[in-house]
């Protein structure tokens, strides 16, 4: 029997004819993503679920989708998806991570002239007959420079993109090595250097806890007086509040939003102020960039429905079937090893170095390369994948090598997992036990056997007595219960560490507790997914 598809969202009639010849059952039903009880009614009847970002793929639904294999974003956002749910019904969940990158980058540039020239307004002024020449005195982008905050994949396009424009052009991204910056033309330069230099500022992050809020009223202050603010990115980046009133009082000069902290923005602190344009989340909103990713979409679903190949999945490796039962595992673990680090690193990598010891060494080590490499860049960009990791490690100008060996020590297998920056190395290792459970069995070189929990506690200290207490007393206090303690050093007095496999998340000021007693050198609260 054919698999069936349904597309519940607007999609390229192009898209689903690619579903039919391919020979995929469709049903094309565009505006049934906003009916939720007619959904959950008929979602059961498919195997595929082909979606834009009207349709809400909640828990609840997931409920209803008792055949359901796969669903497919046509674009990056997957906000409106529930993966830890679709995950936990075996259901993947595929996005199009680059089909509309242009599109938005040069959505940023337009609003950039826009802004740079008042064009709304005086569009606006002209067609009432008003004719006020003198009013909309604009100023040129030419030899003025660009900040781009975020230098991924559609920062590098607005970077070349001004470039082009005869911009000078710096560029702020904890993840931008100065190779990459001197490929792309621009100079890496730290926030405040940015804020100082920018007569534009420009934003290419995703939404994280440390991104959130980046331009807020504090770091406004910082601005050079006269800048204009283009977010085109995500809302929730910009305080909005503050950056109406650096407009009110002049000190930022113009902005141009396509994005909001609550979407649909029916209102905002920028809205109707003269000085500010924008727009309603149209990054994404050209012929090409739709086609593009609905294309995609509609290849990615057939693929893997029919053959079982897994492209841009965010919720699982590219692997075949018959390797998913023996890597599993492996995969977790691999994954496991590099969010560890990417949480324990805030410095530009130059390397990544991956060891496979033993009989790992033999699997399909570009599915285990890329759960590492999107374990790392996750801590910084969540909307990393298993297949766009190594891209985006290549586009920050990241090495990365592997090396297989054959068994070398007591365990039958183990990982072990090199991140080089200018400053220093950082280095962990793991296993898998015939549980199939993922293992720390080393980090900085120090032997240990760790079981990996959702919710940790890294600690760094010289090897002294209390230190096993201070831990179990601190946390005691403070009613987070541990459900698993594991040391480790590497001689008597010298250099040692702890793991602390933790039932909660820990709070932040537990963490300052800790460090205020002098008695650490580290203290790093760790989250792993998927344990």
């Amino acid at each position: 029997m054919a698999p069936r598809v349904l597309v519940s969202d607007e999609l390229s009639e192009t898209a689903v004819q690619i579903f039919r010849d391919r020979g995929v059952e469709v049903d094309y039903m565009p505006k049934l993503g906003k009916d939720k009880e007619k959904l959950a009614e008929i979602i059961g009847n498919y195997d595929g679920l082909a979606i834009r970002s009207a349709t809400k793929v909640t828990e609840k639904l997931l409920e209803s989708a008792t055949n359901l294999k796969v669903i497919g974003r046509a674009g990056i956002g997957v906000d409106n998806v529930d993966i830890p749910a679709a995950s936990k019904k075996g259901v993947i969940v595929m996005n199009t991570p680059f089909g509309n990158s242009i599109t938005t980058a040069e959505h940023a540039i337009a609003m950039m002239f826009a802004c740079a020239r008042q064009l709304p307004e005086a569009n606006a002024s002209t067609h009432a007959g008003k004719w006020e020449k003198s009013r909309f005195m604009g100023v040129e982008l030419f030899n003025k420079t660009l900040g781009v905050i975020g230098a991924g994949n559609i920062g590098g396009i607005v970077c070349d993109r001004a470039l082009g424009l005869h911009m000078k052009v710096v560029a702020y991204d904890p993840f931008l090595s100065e190779e990459r910056a001197k490929s792309l033309g621009v100079t890496k330069v730290e926030l405040d250097e940015l804020l100082a230099r920018a007569d534009f500022i420009t934003l290419h992050v995703p939404l994280t806890d440390k991104t959130r809020n980046i331009l807020s009223a504090e770091t406004l202050a910082r601005t050079k007086k006269g800048v204009r603010i283009i977010n085109c990115a995500r809302g929730g980046l910009v305080d909005e509040a503050a950056l109406a009133e650096a407009l009110k009082s002049g000190h930022v000069a113009g902005a141009a939003f396509d994005v909001f902290e609550v979407e649909p923005a029916t209102e905002s602190p920028l809205f109707n102020l003269p000085n500010v344009v924008v727009t309603p989340h149209l990054g994404a909103s050209t012929t090409e960039a739709q086609e593009n990713v609905a294309l995609q979409v509609a290849e990615q679903m057939s693929d893997y429905l029919l053959t079982g190949a897994v492209q841009n999945a965010l919720n699982m490796p590219s692997v075949t079937a018959e390797e998913a039962a023996v890597m599993g595992p492996w995969v977790k673990l691999a994954g496991h090893l590099g969010a560890f680090v990417g949480q324990m690193t805030d410095e530009p990598i130059k390397a990544i170095n991956v060891l496979y010891d033993g009989a790992v060494g033999e699997m399909n080590l570009a599915a285990l390369n890329c759960a590492t490499i999107a374990g790392i860049m996750k801590a910084t960009n969540p909307d990393v994948n298993l297949v766009s990791a190594p891209i985006v490690a290549k586009e920050r100008g990241i090495q990365i090598s592997t090396t297989t060996q054959e068994k070398s020590g007591s365990f039958d297998a183990y990982i072990k997992l090199t991140v080089v920056t200018d400053k220093r190395e950082r280095s962990v290792a793991g296993t898998c036990f015939s549980d199939g459970k993922p293992r720390f069995i080393q980090i900085r070189g120090i032997n240990i056997d760790a079981e990996v929990g959702a919710h940790m506690l890294y600690t760094r200290n010289e090897d002294v007595p209390g230190i096993i207490g201070l831990l179990g007393m601190t946390m005691g206090k403070n009613g987070v219960n541990i459900a698993n303690f594991t040391l480790g050093r590497t001689a008597i007095g010298k250099d040692a560490i702890a793991i602390l496999y933790l039932d909660q998340p820990i709070n932040p000021k537990v963490v300052e507790t800790l460090k205020s007693t002098g008695m650490f050198k580290q203290v790093m609260p760790l989250e792993f997914d998927a344990v």
